[in-house]
């Protein structure tokens, strides 16, 4: 994957961003398939944009989704595959957690020439 297409094609602001940064455990069973998943189904999900993903050696990682309208964020939020992926990361996958909801008002880029 070219480090262009890592990011998140979003439309003009204003959207919103959810910021999910969290710190993994050693546990790693099951992770993987069940991270690609949720990006699978956040992408079929009314009123998402898009996201973009780092996690370092040491498990600390970051995820910034995307979406049109607060609704949306709830709607992803209340979605009982993903309710059960939380519950998962919760009890397994994550030694800790922070979750922001921003609304991004400008944005813009620069692409090396």
């Amino acid at each position: 994957m070219s480090s262009e297409s890592a990011f998140a094609r979003t439309p003009d602001p204003p959207y919103f961003a959810v910021i999910f940064t969290s710190q993994r455990t050693g546990e790693n069973d099951g992770y993987a398939p069940a991270a690609a998943r949720m990006v699978e189904l956040a992408a079929t999900q009314p009123g998402f944009l898009g996201i973009e993903s780092a996690r370092d050696a040491q498990g600390f990682g970051i995820t910034v989704s995307y979406w049109t309208s607060t609704e949306a964020i709830a709607r992803w939020k209340a979605n009982a595959e993903h309710v059960v992926a939380q519950e998962l990361g919760i009890r397994t996958w994550y030694r800790h957690y922070e979750l922001r909801v921003a609304k991004v008002e400008r944005a813009y880029a620069k692409a090396a020439a």
